[in-house]
Formats: structure tokens, C-alpha cells, sequence
């Protein structure tokens, strides 16, 4: 694509990483076949190459965000499909957050959404307040329908999603969980914001699961959220303030005692903590360790596929439909692992059509663009249950929120699955299932019975 930025536009380092993402992209519209809002609305200004010809009109211009960029743009899910698709490498993760930092400097929003976007940039990133507003949430649920009748539709969508949430549980309090015998390794685990009241037993599930097979897990004391959620409402300060906050949270560990990896259970996060070197490029005090907890980043399925994990306890016929998230198949390109991994604990999976069609999650997306996120909602539901599983599994967070409840297959996070049938607790959500489950030992003890059976004698028998 033929840019035309001026030489005193391109001393701003902004405009330079633009220039070079716009430069790449040929127009052929590859794009539109596989974007989320594209598929849904069928206009071209919904669809990555509509959105890069508005942001390189834009920044070209050298203007404020209009009203019309600013409501395509917002429409943008940030599912990155269009990256997986597209033949020429175009970076567009990036370029929507120059244009959506843009937005927020230059763009006028009305009262009300700039309420609701400081409000969710204060709750949601605090597991304390959050977990207190979903408490309150249940006060405010039976008024839902009257504030979207009044046009507080994005108040009456926290509220929907709040009925989502189930117990509000506590966060993993700060420490070390020591591995179970030789300690093979040393990881940080990121706990997330959202994730610890809205399903503790992530994070929960996650430690045992490494501690069994000899890792040892730290929690940073001053870790905290990783900064996407304000990063993909455009304010980047307050992102970057959030990564340098975990970067020097991390090197403390380090200094104590050398890591192995960083690891996230929630892919939203993972995405965003991979991208830490990108984000602190310009950060002399902290560019390097940026850029060295970035490479040492994994999701748990990534870092357990590494690791070789041992042979499961229980057995079971149950059939699980994997969800992949968009941030974890398009942000993270792991597409494998997670599937390789639940195979190998037994389960039998199969892939949900339509895969690379967001749920309508996307981090806040479901409560700022409600009727969008509802339309993926329901497609993806009606996707998942055309291959009629007993579970759904998941890696992140906001899709399993997302779908929670919208059908009648519970839906659980993949390592909820992987420590049940390695000897964990069963999920909460899958108790009525907890029958089909057997322990490997029952399992081979009904085998021998069954030989005994059929030839009168046992193969531990002296006769």
C-alpha cells in the first residue's frame, strides 16, 4: 500500500511503525472471509482492510478520530484472524492500538461512555473490587431489562455477565507452592484479574497440576493486571505503567532465585505479556527485561506440553469440544497443545466448525458492543453443539464467561480438565458427570475380573 506521510509526520516514532505496517498491505482481501464483525455485518468499513484504510486516512491527515473512525474501530474485536489469514504478514495487532490510542487523545466520546469505559478500567483489573461488584451485581440484575430500555445497554451486559460468574471465589494469596518431590522447575504464574473471583479454581487447578509434576510455582506479591484491558481502550500509559509494574515484579524473583518461565492460564493475558518487548521498546530503564520475560512467556498448555506430563489417574469416555480462543490460536499461534494434552488425558476431542469466529468475548468487548457480542455468542453456541459434546474446554478466561450458561454444556478451562483425571478435584461445573469418570486402577481391576471371567482363572494365579 502507497503511503504519503510527510518527513516532519514521520519524526514522530507513531507514524513511523504505521507507515511500515500500512506499506505491507497489498488490499486483496483475504481479511474480510475471516473477520469476526466482517462475517456478521457485510460492511467493508467492519473488516481489517476497511479499518486500515480509515486509521491510514487518519493518521495520514494528520486529523482527530472522527466519529465515524471511532465506532468501526471500537466495533473491532482484536480477534486477530485477519493476521492468521493475511498472505503479507500486515500487523494490524499494532496498528489498531496506534489508532485506538489516537481515538482516545483526539476523539470526543460521549459522558456516558466515557463513565462506563473509566469505570471498568478502575473495577475490572482489581480481583478485590471486582469481586465486590459482582457481589453487588446481584442486587442490580433484576432492573437489567429497564436500563437497556433507557439505553444503558452496556450496564444492563455486566449485569447479564455477572449471572455468569457463579461463587465468587478468593484470589491465590502471594507465596511459593513448593513442587512435589525434586523440584525440576521454577515458574511465575500470572493469576489474572478477572479469572480470580470469577473462577478461582483456575488458578487453583493450575498449581496442582505443576506442583505434582515437580514444579515450583510463585505468586509475585506485586505483580497485577497485565494491561490489556486498558491498552485495548487505547490508553497505552496506563498499560505501560502496568507491564513495568510486572517487570520489576518479576526481576525480584529473579534476583532470589533464577526463573524457568513466566507462565499465564488466561491467553487474553498471554498474548499481552508476549508482547511486553514491543510495548517497552522505547524504554531504555526496561527494554531488555521486557524483552526477556516476553520470550520466557508460555501458556500452562505450552509450558506442560514442554514438560512431558505423566500418565492420568481416571479414565472416561467423555467427549470434550476444545474452544480455542482467539488470543491463544491468533495472538499465540498454540493451536496444538492444548488439544495434544487433553488426548493424552484421556478425553476424546473434537474441534468446534467454525473455529476461528470470536465468541464475542474480547476482553470488554461484551459489554461495550452487546449486540454484536451477543450475535457470536449464540453463532458460536450453535457451533459448539452441532458436534454434540459433553464439555466444552477452554484457555481463557472471557470465553468461558462468555459462554457459561448459554447452553447446557458446561464449559471448563483445559487445566480444570488436565488435573481431574491426573488425581485433582472434579469441576465444580461437572459434577453430574463425575459418574462417567473412573480411576485408571478400577479401570484395570474390571479388566482382570473380566479375564477371569472368560477363562475361569487370573494372571496373578500360581495355577
Amino acid at each position: 500500500m502507497q503511503t504519503n506521510f510527510t518527513e516532519e509526520q514521520l519524526q514522530n516514532p507513531r507514524m513511523v511503525e504505521a507507515e511500515k505496517i500500512l506499506r505491507t498491505c497489498v488490499h486483496c482481501g483475504f481479511c474480510t472471509a475471516t473477520c469476526s464483525t466482517y462475517v456478521l455485518l457485510g460492511d467493508e468499513r467492519d473488516s481489517p482492510r476497511g479499518r486500515i484504510y480509515l486509521i491510514k486516512d487518519m493518521f495520514e491527515g494528520n486529523r482527530d478520530a472522527s466519529d465515524e473512525v471511532a465506532f468501526h474501530v471500537d466495533r473491532c474485536l482484536s480477534c486477530l484472524s485477519c493476521m492468521t489469514t493475511c498472505p503479507s504478514g500486515v500487523d494490524y495487532m499494532h496498528l489498531v492500538d496506534l489508532a485506538r490510542a489516537h481515538i482516545e487523545e483526539t476523539h470526543k466520546r460521549s459522558i456516558k461512555d466515557r463513565l462506563i469505559r473509566k469505570m471498568l478500567m478502575a473495577v475490572v483489573p482489581d480481583p478485590k473490587r471486582f469481586g465486590l461488584a459482582l457481589r453487588a451485581a446481584a442486587l442490580g440484575r433484576p432492573f437489567r431489562k429497564l436500563f437497556r430500555l433507557i439505553g444503558l445497554k452496556e450496564l444492563s451486559a455486566m449485569l447479564d455477565l455477572s449471572g455468569r460468574a457463579g461463587r465468587v471465589g478468593t484470589p491465590v494469596e502471594p507465596g511459593t507452592f513448593p513442587a512435589e518431590g525434586v523440584r525440576r522447575k521454577r515458574v511465575a504464574l500470572l493469576t489474572g484479574c478477572a479469572q480470580q473471583p470469577l473462577r478461582p479454581s483456575i488458578n487453583e487447578a493450575t498449581i496442582r497440576l505443576l506442583n505434582r509434576h515437580g514444579v515450583e510455582v510463585v505468586v509475585a506479591p506485586d505483580q497485577g493486571c497485565c494491561g490489556a484491558l486498558v491498552h485495548h481502550m487505547g490508553h497505552e500509559a496506563q498499560a505501560v505503567d502496568a507491564a513495568r509494574r510486572n517487570v520489576d515484579a518479576w526481576s525480584a524473583l529473579m534476583r532470589k532465585d533464577p526463573l524457568d518461565a513466566i507462565l499465564i492460564n488466561a491467553s487474553g493475558c498471554g498474548t499481552m505479556v508476549k508482547d511486553y518487548g514491543h510495548l517497552l521498546a522505547r524504554d531504555e530503564g526496561y527494554r531488555e527485561r521486557a524483552e526477556e520475560f516476553s520470550a520466557m512467556t508460555k501458556d500452562i498448555t505450552e509450558f506442560m506440553s514442554d514438560l512431558g506430563m505423566r500418565a492420568p489417574e481416571r479414565w472416561s469416555d467423555l467427549k470434550v469440544a476444545y474452544h480455542s480462543a482467539c488470543s491463544m490460536q491468533h495472538g499465540q499461534r498454540i493451536t496444538a497443545e492444548p488439544r495434544f494434552l487433553l488426548e493424552q488425558a484421556g478425553f476424546s476431542v473434537v474441534d468446534v466448525p467454525e473455529g476461528h469466529i470470536c465468541c464475542g468475548s474480547a476482553g470488554t468487548y461484551n459489554i461495550l458492543q452487546p449486540e454484536l457480542a451477543q450475535e457470536l455468542q449464540e453463532r458460536k453456541i450453535w457451533n459448539i453443539e452441532s458436534v454434540k459434546p459433553d464439555i466444552v474446554a477452554a484457555g481463557n478466561i472471557g470465553c468461558i464467561t462468555q459462554l457459561h450458561g448459554a447452553s447446557q454444556i458446561p464449559i471448563v478451562h483445559t487445566v480444570e480438565l488436565l488435573d481431574w483425571a491426573l488425581g485433582g478435584p472434579c469441576p465444580e461445573v461437572l459434577r453430574s458427570l463425575e459418574g462417567r469418570v473412573k480411576t485408571v486402577r478400577s479401570l484395570l481391576e474390571e479388566r482382570q475380573e473380566h479375564e477371569v471371567e472368560l477363562t475361569g482363572t487370573s494372571e496373578n494365579s500360581d495355577i
